[in-house]
């Protein structure tokens, strides 16, 4: 018996930490950081980010090659240096947009012809020169991985043609760096809040093959510039309608995409609409069109200052999840503090890969980026505890369990026949099912005799 239990003990050193492996995953906190911005790399937080995403190199819609602006080169080629100094673990990528000239709304919210790509993923040749220069360009200028911002395909034909760029992509980056001593690139992608949308839909076993990741543009469901009611623009939730994280989220799992490749974007922006009738001020209230500015978007830092210039009060809608306040008739959607908290809380329910937020330098004094990491260790240390608690129970069980067993078979052996007494297969099982909020465990240990 005193061999079988100390076996049992050693089992039980060895499983806890296994225990706590399995459920600390590595969590991605990433973040666009806009080239062509006002806010310089220097200003980044980079200690509250894993991964970082320069952007956005465009494609020539001649030779299909990654084109980076002469003006932004300087702010490619320091990029990983600079954002190094306070992390230096930090990871970079560089992000390719369409290959049109862009504007923030036009990245955000508007449909923009997305041609250049489209006609690039037509030909294999195309493609070749396409994947080719961006490993060329990547390594030229530090980066560690590659990620392509493209919301817009047009066809079915798109769909296809993306898949097979994927396969190409993936299979050129791991051969890569076969005769140095790089490490290979990282490839993700950016994907619309649902899989499928129209008559096209991802191709998600190319995907789950490919990409390191793909994050979720999960925000701009609304904008003040196409709709004449308040919005939420960034809903996780909608009692009315399926436009809301939430769903597309579950339908992406539901299409067998795995959590643990799947990031979901948080918007440091939010947007305004003037109110039609200053009494009907919640979501889905009335409006007559943008406020505060050209096309109503505003960034996080600037909400905040522009509320408390005004003594606003913010409101927090649990339904939605989301923030907004009215300041006379300008109606200000966005994601503060609380909404953030939640959506962290989330994507750890779903054991998602992490978060990914549009644009870092958005933050104000970093606030939404300090949250969402407090709700992130928040989430660890309850974790933790229940760790900490539950596995002594188990040990305690097992020892008993080992006790009850000695006992029996000591009993056996003095009564003899004269005992009646069955054992299943001659073995004792102890099974413990635990349930929490927010962790999942299943001890299951068969002591044999």
């Amino acid at each position: 018996m005193e061999s079988k239990t100390i076996h049992l003990i050693l089992l039980f050193i060895f499983i806890s930490p296994q225990f706590h492996s399995s459920y600390a995953q590595t969590w991605i906190r990433a973040g666009y950081w806009y080239a062509s911005g006002e806010s310089p790399i220097p200003d980044i937080n980079s200690a509250l980010f894993t991964h970082l995403i320069c952007g956005f190199a465009n494609v020539s819609s001649s030779s299909y090659q990654l084109i980076i602006p002469s003006a932004d080169q300087q702010y490619y080629s320091s990029f990983t240096e600079i954002v190094k100094r306070k992390n230096p673990s930090i990871i970079t990528l560089l992000s390719i947009w369409n290959g049109q000239a862009s504007t923030a709304q036009g990245i955000l919210g508007e449909k923009v012809n997305s041609s250049v790509l489209s006609s690039m993923l037509n030909q294999s040749s195309s493609r070749s020169s396409f994947i080719e220069s961006s490993i060329q360009i990547a390594r030229r200028y530090g980066f560690w991985g590659i990620d392509l911002f493209w919301l817009w395909p047009n066809t079915e034909a798109d769909m296809i043609n993306l898949g097979k760029l994927l396969d190409e992509w993936r299979a050129a980056v791991d051969s890569e760096p076969r005769n140095s001593s790089l490490s290979k690139l990282m490839l993700t992608m950016a994907v619309k809040y649902v899989p499928s949308f129209g008559s096209m839909t991802y191709p998600i076993e190319s995907m789950k093959k490919n990409l390191d990741f793909a994050h979720v543009v999960a925000y701009d469901y609304h904008l003040p510039l196409k709709e004449n009611v308040t919005g939420a623009h960034a809903a996780l939730y909608n009692p009315t309608s399926h436009v809301n994280t939430d769903y597309g989220i579950r339908q992406w799992l539901n299409n067998s995409f795995p959590a643990s490749k799947l990031v979901m974007g948080l918007p440091y922006h939010g947007y305004a609409w003037t109110l039609a009738n200053p009494n009907d001020n919640g979501i889905g209230a009335p409006a007559a069109g943008v406020a505060v500015t050209q096309d109503g978007s505003m960034s996080y830092k600037y909400i905040k200052w522009y509320t408390r210039s005004y003594e606003a009060k913010i409101m927090y809608n649990a339904s939605y999840v989301v923030n907004y306040c009215i300041i006379g008739l300008n109606w200000i959607g966005f994601d503060d503090v609380e909404a953030i908290r939640a959506k962290i809380a989330y994507a750890k329910e779903k054991k998602l890969l992490g978060y990914n937020v549009f644009v870092v330098t958005n933050d104000d004094n970093w606030a939404l980026s300090w949250a969402a990491q407090d709700e992130e260790n928040a989430h660890g240390k309850k974790r933790r505890l229940l760790l900490i608690i539950f596995l002594p129970i188990t040990m305690i069980i097992i020892l008993i369990a080992s006790v009850v067993c000695y006992l029996q078979r000591k009993l056996l052996k003095t009564k003899g026949s004269n005992i009646n007494y069955i054992m299943l297969n001659r073995s004792f099982l102890v099974s413990m099912h635990i349930h929490a909020t927010d962790m999942h465990f299943h001890f299951v240990i068969w002591y044999l005799f």
